[in-house]
């Protein structure tokens, strides 16, 4: 089953269970899988490749994340926890994440094929990381890993 036929069925289920908090985590990303779909010039949401459904989970979970830190700042701690909960619900929609271990043999891996010597090719090593890596990390993560084996 594709991600987004995932998301389809827990809306559903949200509905019926008088989820409100769920069911309106899963409309924001459901909309923001709509812009994708727009940006992308694809024909539905079904056209998505899971990676680009990834992508927008992701683009998603830091969005939440800026707004705890918002709220947290504001003294609003309710709306602080209802953005931790969305980032929990949105997180189980993302594939398992590489340990440190295989994210370091990754880019270990990248600079051997990229033949990377300094930080001055780091762009292509992080390209490499990045397609290899398949929505399983995030560039911060990456970044620094590839900062680390280049110094």
């Amino acid at each position: 089953m594709s991600l987004t036929a995932k998301i389809d069925l827990d809306i559903k289920e949200a509905m019926k269970a008088k989820e409100a908090d769920k069911l309106g985590a899963l409309r924001m990303l459901k909309s923001s899988l709509k812009y994708a779909v727009i940006e992308k010039g694809a024909g539905s949401e079904a056209d998505l490749a899971d990676t680009d459904v990834i992508n927008v989970i992701r683009k998603r979970i830091k969005q939440c994340q800026d707004a705890v830190e918002g709220f947290a700042k504001g003294g609003r701690d309710e709306q602080a926890a209802k953005e931790k909960t969305e980032i929990a619900l949105l997180e189980s929609y993302l594939p398992a994440s590489l340990s440190a271990d295989e994210l370091a043999a990754l880019v270990r891996d990248a600079i051997a094929e990229t033949g990377a010597t300094g930080k001055a090719q780091m762009g292509a090593v992080m390209k490499v990381v990045m397609a290899k890596a398949a929505g399983r990390t995030d560039g911060k993560a990456v970044n620094a890993e590839v900062l680390k084996q280049l110094a």
